[in-house]
């Protein structure tokens, strides 16, 4: 099929483009720089450069693509994110994530584009209270820290669109992203002990390798049924589980333990609540009706061998 990728050289999108092109799709593959047009090129797409907050460029550029699917991968979260301004960091991602997807939606009517698959996340957005792992059935619950509560709003945005669209929708809310070229600062942290278990520890993280986000994103291309899916590895764990397993994976010494109220001095709310009450999330459906499985089933394995090098 021919796929429009806008946001291809993101830290999902490097890794998705070349499994599209391998699967046989024609891949237009879309970037803010134009000194990433040679790497596209090279992994077999069409490359273009695009600013997703540009109506009328995404506009242009899916008419000319005329793409039978639209994949939105566009986000801008920096390396350094400062979790006590959870907001201000996720400024440009939240605006992606509702004039970006507004504009492809827009642009994807116009050219009478069948399938869109956007990119969401699982875990806070799923709130505080209730069981440890959620499911696709579970609704996203507004009452986020302060902090947080207008990436919440973007993020829903995204989803109901998305799923409301004329079109077939699909949402994958992918886990928390680890391997080559996705989340290297927590290594970085962990390695100077200055990534510590706040409080209980009880938060409750799903992981994703980001080879196995473009998996998911390359079947969710080509079936399953519009709506939302949590795609995510098979366990989901407690901060005090994981954090410990990526320090000794990182060859560091354990994190240090804090109690919550200097956490949350250093965090903000935001980092309290997912070092303590997050849930994690159910990957079921998407094994189940995308003929999907992940290559890296748990982080107990994806963070020693698929990630952590040196």
């Amino acid at each position: 099929m021919r796929v429009f990728v806008a946001g291809a050289t993101g830290a999902v999108g490097r890794h998705l483009v070349p499994q599209l092109v391998a699967a046989g799709h024609q891949v237009t593959a879309t970037t803010r720089s134009q000194g990433k047009l040679a790497g596209l090129r090279d992994a077999g797409a069409e490359p273009v450069v695009l600013d997703g907050l540009d109506a009328m460029a995404v506009g242009e550029a899916v008419a000319r693509a005329e793409p039978e699917v639209i994949v939105h991968e566009m986000t801008a979260i920096p390396a350094d994110l400062d979790l006590r301004h959870f907001d201000r960091s996720f400024a440009v991602t939240n605006r992606l994530r509702t004039e970006g997807i507004d504009h492809l939606l827009a642009a994807a009517s116009a050219a009478s584009v069948r399938r869109v698959v956007a990119q969401s996340y699982a875990g806070w957005p799923s709130g505080r209270a209730g069981g440890p792992v959620t499911t696709e059935a579970d609704p996203l619950v507004p009452d986020q820290p302060a902090a947080q509560r207008e990436s919440f709003r973007a993020i829903s945005h995204l989803e109901q669109v998305v799923t409301s669209a004329p079109l077939e929708g699909v949402v994958l809310r992918y886990g928390n992203l680890y391997g080559p070229g996705a989340s290297e600062e927590l290594i970085t942290l962990a390695r100077k002990r200055r990534f510590p278990v706040i409080g209980s520890g009880a938060g409750v993280w799903s992981w994703l390798h980001i080879a196995d986000a473009a998996s998911a994103t390359v079947a969710a291309v080509a079936g399953g049924a519009p709506g939302i899916y949590n795609v995510t590895d098979d366990e989901p764990a407690e901060v005090a589980q994981w954090l410990p397993a990526l320090a000794a994976a990182a060859g560091a010494r354990p994190p240090m333990r804090v109690p919550a109220w200097v956490g949350r001095l250093l965090a903000g709310e935001v980092g309290v609540s997912m070092m303590t009450q997050i849930r994690g999330a159910s990957n079921a459906k998407a094994r189940r009706e995308l003929d999907w499985k992940p290559i890296w089933p748990t982080w107990r394995d994806g963070f020693p061998k698929g990630w952590i090098t040196s």
